[in-house]
């Protein structure tokens, strides 16, 4: 049951932190798709969100640690 619980709580930390990735990198991106600065679909689109999917996995791992999960 303590494994069940365990595998519970990790499957949910980890789809919290993709639903936070997800919000931050489409924040970021939205602006700069108004301006122009690039277009859907373009390379700074994915620099954008590949940018912040490794900053959101950095600090999902540093939180992790310190939660204990």
């Amino acid at each position: 049951m303590e494994k069940k619980n365990k595998s519970l709580k990790i499957f949910l930390y980890i789809s919290a932190w993709v639903i936070i990735w997800g919000s931050i990198a489409s924040l970021i991106d939205f602006p700069l798709l108004k301006k122009g600065i690039y277009s859907e679909g373009d390379i700074g689109q994915y620099l954008t969100f590949s940018i912040t999917a490794f900053l959101s996995i950095f600090g999902a791992k540093n939180i992790f640690d310190r939660l204990k999960l």
